[in-house]
């Protein structure tokens, strides 16, 4: 999940899950109540999942060439980001504009700043802010290939925090597919050691990537209401705080003199680069909500995985990269640990909405 991944992809689990209105930018299921052709639909989810296997890879690599690359040489992360969240937010209010303009759409509410909503979502917004920040910091200082190995505990944090906020217990064999993944993290970062390339602010900020992707989805359910339980209203709030906030943030750390100085301001292929790396990271919020909702969710984590599988191996190929057997075998542990998770998370709900003697309560604990 970089940006992406990590910015609305609980959002819209929560939002396409949680029997609310449905998601006006995807498509309904037709009208006649009559099944497409078993042909039609195959189709139709394969392509669904290119669509999202395509926008989340490119814009890693996007991202990374942003942050990172020799031939562009800019050190303004945060500049990076505070453009990607200014883009969504025009993003946000050009739909809601051109939903007014059109046909009504009840799901594409009217956008208007109200500073108290803004004040009401703040602490969610500095959580989101820490998200987005440390993701990007993290692609910055660790490579494509082991970036998901170096941002692989948020599933452990989800674990954790449901526990120690919720009150939520985990069943063992969770457990042992989290302790998998936390072996396959620590294999990664002695294997990125003995080749020469770890770099500890790298593993630093995915760390704390985990903790507040976490952390986003708890704060996320929290502050729904305050916005009528509308997925793009919150959206278009939580990225414009993020814009305000993140002037003081690269004041501090003297970006705007690093743009000043930097030889590439005026060319117009940074900026398309720019943009485009915006428009990837709004697009991949509403293209994990279609894959949702044409497979399921427990598909979507496993084409997430095998997502990442595929990420890891094209970054290896495309840098020109040779990995060790343990190198691989820690991202193995990473993808196999949190596969199993998910299968078995996957197990136990369908278990609890079998049962009709479960109580509502347990259906949600169980569902976390």
């Amino acid at each position: 999940m970089s940006r992406a991944q990590l910015t609305r992809t609980g959002i819209l689990r929560m939002a396409l899950g949680g029997g609310g209105a449905a998601d006006p930018l995807l498509p309904g299921e037709g009208g006649d109540g009559r099944r497409a052709p078993f042909l039609l639909r195959a189709l139709r989810i394969a392509l669904v999942v290119c669509l999202y296997w395509f926008t989340s890879i490119a814009m890693v690599f996007l991202n990374k060439y942003l942050l990172d690359s020799p031939s562009l040489r800019l050190d303004a992360p945060i500049f990076v980001t505070f453009f990607q969240c200014a883009l969504t937010a025009a993003l946000c209010l050009g739909l809601s504009l051109g939903a007014a303009c059109g046909p009504p759409c009840p799901g594409l509410p009217a956008l208007r700043l109200d500073p108290k909503v803004s004040r009401s979502v703040l602490p969610l917004s500095a959580v989101f802010i820490g998200m987005v920040t440390s993701n990007n910091l993290c692609l910055k200082y660790v490579g494509v290939a082991f970036y998901n190995v170096g941002r692989s505990l948020t599933t452990v944090f989800n674990v954790l925090l449901s526990y120690l906020l919720l009150k939520q217990t985990t069943s063992l064999y969770a457990l042992l597919a989290c302790g998998v993944i936390i072996g396959g993290f620590w294999l990664g970062v002695d294997q990125e050691g003995a080749e020469g390339t770890l770099s500890w602010t790298g593993i630093f900020f995915g760390i704390l990537a985990s903790l507040c992707v976490s952390l986003n989805a708890i704060y996320t359910k929290k502050v729904l209401p305050v916005v009528d339980g509308s997925i793009w209203r919150l959206t278009f709030y939580n990225n414009v705080n993020a814009c305000v906030l993140f002037f003081p943030l690269m004041m501090l750390l003297g970006e705007f003199r690093t743009l000043y100085h930097f030889d590439k301001l005026g060319n117009p292929s940074f900026w398309g680069m720019m943009t485009l790396g915006g428009v990837f990271g709004f697009a991949i919020g509403y293209v994990t909500g279609l894959q949702i909702k044409f497979t399921s969710p427990l598909t979507h984590n496993v084409s997430g995985t095998a997502k990442a599988c595929a990420q890891t191996v094209l970054a290896v190929i495309y840098f020109e990269e040779t990995k060790s057997f343990l190198w691989w075998t820690s991202n193995l542990m990473v993808l196999g640990g949190s596969f199993a998770y998910t299968w078995v998370k996957g197990l136990e709900m369908r278990k609890v909405q079998e049962d009709p003697t479960v109580k509502s309560s347990e259906r949600n604990e169980t569902g976390v």
